[in-house]
């Protein structure tokens, strides 16, 4: 079933965190033309009622897998083998029977992602020997269904390892080469290749040469990952790559001790290497305030969902950062607010929105909810009750039914 998302002019009638109730009007070219006091006049034809909802910026979910989900087939029961290694056999295993990837399955991802708020993503998506760069295309097929109202950026992801599958290194390239990613992806230099400095070396080319970003999903943990940590920070450095590096998961950050924590952060901070993190309940979670002081960005993303190396997953990113606000112990309305504004607003540019948010001139996505604060908002996690992107109307609950 292929969507076809209306067009909105305007939204009467919204509550913006500082509590002032706004009207809402939209370019047509999907930006908000203004943000003016609430009129109290009747709506117009385009226009919908806010009812005085609370409207946020549309959730950035900056770490997806939307190409290798089992959403809407049979339940699979978690099979395979533990750790990174063993999961990557068990997909191999098991993905063409599924037919993984494909579009109605992405699109079912996608769906489930939209509903949830979110407006704009950061994919991986796996580049491999047997899949060439057919997931690719299948998302980049997908998302097309929401025209200008899904933002969306596209990593060439590399699940099965680098080096030690010769071939996937010039599938990165072509990818970046024919503009098919926006970024090219690693997978733990020294637990997956054993050549950490060999990957790295292989994937800072690509990116220099095509003028793509790095996004590297790093499970090494402890001073094996610090390193690795060091050898990205040293190429970023070196090949004027500045805003252009993300290391995705970086569970070492949160496990070496504070002064080595500091020295990483603060070199991260220069050259605008950033984080983002699934928030996973048995692992430390990054330090929120230690990050914030440092100048470091981060952003929360829902890794893969119900598929073959997890059941677990709802597509909700909101419910990500609750996650790791509860796991934080974070209680302040403050830092409960800055969860929020990570999720939103100061997130936009880990999928190509360097101004994310309700003003002026800004992408129209808006995400209304009924709640008294942003911070009621995160701890209830309530039904989103619509979602808008670029002016299109992406998901309405009074008509999808709740």
């Amino acid at each position: 079933m292929s969507i076809t998302p209306s067009r909105l002019t305007g939204i009467r009638d919204i509550r913006l965190p500082d509590g002032g109730r706004h009207d809402l009007a939209f370019r047509g070219d999907g930006r908000i033309a203004r943000v003016a006091p609430a009129s109290g006049e009747s709506r117009r034809d385009g226009e919908v009622d806010g009812r005085g909802l609370l409207a946020i910026p549309g959730i950035v979910n900056a770490h997806a897998h939307v190409d290798k989900s089992w959403w809407g087939l049979p339940w699979q029961s978690y099979g395979g083998e533990g750790g990174t290694d063993g999961r990557i056999r068990h997909e191999r295993a098991r993905r063409d029977e599924l037919g993984i990837p494909s579009v109605s399955i992405t699109r079912s991802v996608l769906a489930e992602f939209v509903r949830h708020g979110t407006t704009a993503i950061r994919t991986h998506v796996d580049v491999d020997l047997g899949l060439g760069l057919r997931g690719l295309e299948v998302v980049r097929e997908a998302l097309a269904e929401y025209g200008d109202g899904m933002r969306a950026e596209l990593v060439a992801f590399p699940q099965d390892g680098v080096l030690r599958r010769p071939g996937v290194l010039e599938l990165l390239a072509q990818a970046a080469r024919e503009g098919l990613a926006e970024h090219v992806g690693g997978l733990d230099p020294a637990g997956i290749d054993r050549d950490p400095v060999g990957q790295l070396d292989a994937l800072f080319a690509i990116a220099a040469e095509h003028g793509v970003g790095i996004d590297i999903h790093l499970h090494d943990p402890a001073e094996l990952g610090a390193f690795q940590f060091d050898l990205i920070l040293d190429r970023t450095e070196a090949l004027g790559l500045t805003g252009r590096v993300n290391i995705a998961h970086g569970f070492a950050i949160a496990q070496v001790d504070p002064v080595r924590r500091r020295d990483l952060l603060q070199r991260m901070a220069a050259l605008d290497v950033t984080l983002t993190t699934v928030a996973p309940l048995r692992l430390p979670q990054l330090p929120l305030h230690e990050l914030d002081d440092a100048g470091v960005h981060f952003a929360f993303g829902t890794d893969g969902i119900r598929d073959l190396w997890s059941p677990y997953g709802t597509g909700d990113t909101l419910g990500i950062a609750w996650q790791y606000a509860r796991s934080s112990s974070l209680v302040r309305d403050e830092d409960l607010a800055r969860v929020v504004d990570i999720v939103t607003a100061a997130a936009g540019s880990f999928a190509g929105l360097p101004h994310h948010g309700i003003r002026e001139g800004e992408r129209a996505d808006i995400v209304l909810v009924d709640a008294e604060n942003v911070m009621d908002l995160l701890v209830r996690t309530p039904l989103r009750e619509l979602v808008v992107g670029a002016g299109l109307v992406l998901f309405d609950a009074s008509s999808a039914g709740r």
